[in-house]
């Protein structure tokens, strides 16, 4: 579970810990994915949403680099003078999250992903992708997002784009889901036999190895 600057945090781009002092543990190796381990203990009755508040999803898009704290500032300024765009931003943010969750974790067994998510990420897509412009420095073009400063949706745009490269992208068969029944966290596995089984080898996995220890102890006596 991520706590207050606990054992877990980790964050990638920098930024500041969210209202309730969280700073996000960031393991996915994708942002779409990162996005949809902000639920801790998701199958379990302790089931915690970390996006309990639009500051909170502001503070996750500075911490994965979604946004840099500028914007991040700017956002929170805009929406504390726009509280209800700012819940209608969250609601967003929170559908496309699940909808990522339920097709990256489809995927990560083998299962068909549900129709009701795609189309979920298909209603989202063209606010996103319709940002996409080419940019050129230094003789190189790349693909950027241009979406206004004041959008409160600003944070969800790049993870739309990320959940659509990985998809269509070459990587699709790396997409896990750890191993812990009570963590259900997605990861895209980077091992070079592609054999990880945990979110995080320090936390799910140690407790996985030491519930096998007690076992043995147990069998033992």
């Amino acid at each position: 579970m991520k706590t207050p600057a606990g054992p877990r945090a980790a964050a990638r781009g920098g930024g500041r810990p969210g209202p309730g002092g969280i700073l996000f543990e960031l393991t996915g190796g994708r942002l779409c994915l990162d996005l949809a381990n902000t639920v801790d203990c998701r199958p379990t009755p302790r089931r915690r949403d970390l996006l309990a508040r639009y500051d909170d999803l502001v503070a996750w898009g500075e911490q994965s680099g979604a946004i840099g704290d500028r914007e991040g500032r700017r956002l929170l300024r805009i929406t504390g003078r726009r509280p209800a765009a700012a819940r209608a931003a969250l609601a967003r943010a929170v559908r496309v999250r699940e909808a990522i969750f339920d097709i990256f974790s489809a995927v990560a067994r083998g299962a068909p992903p549900p129709a009701r998510a795609i189309g979920t990420l298909n209603r989202h897509l063209p606010q996103a992708l319709g940002r996409l412009r080419i940019g050129a420095e230094r003789g190189r073009f790349s693909w950027r997002l241009e979406t206004g400063p004041d959008d409160p949706d600003r944070v969800l745009h790049p993870v739309l784009r990320s959940a659509a490269d990985l998809l269509t992208g070459g990587e699709i068969d790396r997409v896990r889901i750890c191993a812990s029944d009570a963590c259900a966290w997605l990861f895209l596995d980077s091992s070079r036999n592609r054999t990880r089984r945990w979110c995080d080898m320090s936390v799910c996995g140690n407790r996985a190895k030491a519930r096998r220890h007690y076992a043995r102890l147990r069998r033992r006596i």
